[in-house]
């Protein structure tokens, strides 16, 4: 006896319903991520075992790189641009409209102020080429770093919050001439960052 043949069926399945969750996923990362800016030297921090997070807003960032060279950030467009007026004006530079939008998205700042408007006629890849090599005057003579930061208390007010981030190989006497320069600014309050370290059971029940 013959065996019956069942006519095939093509089996479909409505992938509708997983694109749109796909999207709103996707969306949702885009909306809620924050990136990351690119900065001028790799540091790698020293470990610690606090939590305390640095806030996202009103945040002035002094970044130390192992050699000592000082580079500079701020989270707002706008208030970079106010805060290199004023040191335009310090310096008796004159500024075009171009070179101020180009600095208030550009990454982490540290050119000295003689050298601003030549670092700014370059190309974006040959700016983040060169600029590991420079870096905030803070010596006695031509203590930049102090302006810059005198500048951007002025514009952001008692809110701003200011952070150091220094290679955990950077000497001492590199970050201690930093820290002077905010003492002599009376800028007593700032917060070091670290890398969160990972306290084991024993450390945990050794420090109770």
């Amino acid at each position: 006896m013959a065996r019956p043949t069942l006519p095939k069926r093509d089996t479909w399945i409505d992938m509708t319903p997983m694109s749109d969750v796909m999207v709103l996923l996707l969306t949702f990362f885009m909306l809620t991520s924050t990136f990351l800016k690119p900065e001028p030297v790799t540091v790698n921090t020293p470990m610690s075992v606090s939590e305390i997070k640095i806030p996202e807003k009103s945040v002035f960032s002094i970044l130390i790189s192992p050699q000592g060279q000082v580079f500079l950030d701020l989270d707002n467009p706008d208030d970079r641009i106010s805060v290199l007026e004023k040191m335009a004006t310090d310096y008796n530079i004159s500024l075009t409209e171009k070179e101020k939008h180009d600095f208030s998205i550009a990454t982490s700042f540290g050119v000295p102020m003689q050298n601003f408007k030549e670092f700014m006629s370059l190309p974006l890849e040959k700016q983040n080429e060169l600029l590991p090599n420079y870096g905030i005057p803070t010596d006695s003579l031509n203590n930049q770093f102090k302006g810059w930061v005198q500048a951007a208390r002025d514009v952001k007010g008692r809110d701003m919050i200011i952070a150091i981030k220094a290679d955990q190989s950077t000497p001492y006497t590199h970050i201690k001439n930093v820290m002077g320069s905010l003492q002599d600014l009376r800028e007593n309050r700032y917060n070091l960052i670290t890398s969160l370290r990972e306290v084991s059971e024993e450390e945990r029940l050794g420090n109770l």
